[in-house]
């Protein structure tokens, strides 16, 4: 049987060979076709076109690897393998913790956060395989009005959902309050966008600057009382 460590090397090894093989792959394929069709491009043509989707995706990414993995723990490698982090990699790992019961950054949970994004990858992969099959004779019920009114609130949801989960506790530790962290950097971001600049485009930049603020206020309503952290059970409160 294996010990906890055996399978934190072992996950963490794995883990890492995924992201270069993932690596290697997501940039050869791009070199092998300019190659076969020889179809290069310069190098002021590659960062007119790369720029603007650098600006906005290298800041998305890091926030999402800052603020996701402490969660998400060795489920992270396959989630950022995978990708579609937001609205359903994060979601399902997230859900399937709430329904296990288990606190968010304990081995149990890894487990949990790792075989949920396994299964929500291979269902993806089912899904697409079928759409592409069926996609032309659902298409005339793909285009229905109510359809496509539906799909405008599928990520809606998903988030309304994750925001409820922060009033209710599972695991073994129970944190109140904790919603009040997230009011400043709300505030602050709702008015710069609203009567100072638009933030449209710079969502990654926005969120990358509001983790660590967001962070600090949580420690200083912790400090004062507001946002309490204690165990489910009778054992006292966590400093």
């Amino acid at each position: 049987m294996r010990t906890s460590e055996q399978y934190k090397k072992e996950i963490h090894l794995t883990g890492r060979i995924g992201l270069l093989i993932t690596i290697v792959i997501l940039i050869a394929v791009p070199i092998i076709i300019c190659s076969v069709y020889d179809i290069f491009p310069t190098f002021k043509q590659f960062m007119l076109s790369a720029s603007g989707l650098l600006a906005i995706f290298v800041p998305l990414t890091i926030s999402e690897v800052i603020s996701f993995t402490p969660l998400l723990g060795s489920a992270a490698y396959l989630t950022f393998i995978t990708g579609n982090i937001m609205n359903l990699k994060f979601p399902c790992a997230k859900g399937a913790m709430d329904v296990a019961g288990v606190t968010p950054g304990t081995e149990k949970a890894d487990v949990i956060a790792t075989l949920s994004v396994g299964v929500s990858s291979m269902l993806t992969i089912l899904v697409i395989a079928a759409g592409v099959l069926l996609l032309v004779p659902l298409r005339p019920i793909l285009e229905l009005p109510a359809i496509k009114t539906a799909t405008d609130y599928m990520l809606p949801s998903l988030f309304g959902a994750l925001a409820l989960s922060l009033l209710r506790s599972t695991g073994e530790v129970q944190v109140k309050n904790v919603w009040m962290a997230g009011i400043v950097p709300f505030v602050l971001i709702l008015v710069i966008n609203l009567f100072v600049y638009s933030l449209v485009g710079l969502e990654g930049v926005a969120l990358l600057l509001m983790i660590p603020l967001t962070i600090l206020f949580a420690k200083i309503l912790h400090k004062r009382g507001i946002i309490k952290v204690s165990y489910l059970e009778d054992k006292g409160e966590l400093e």
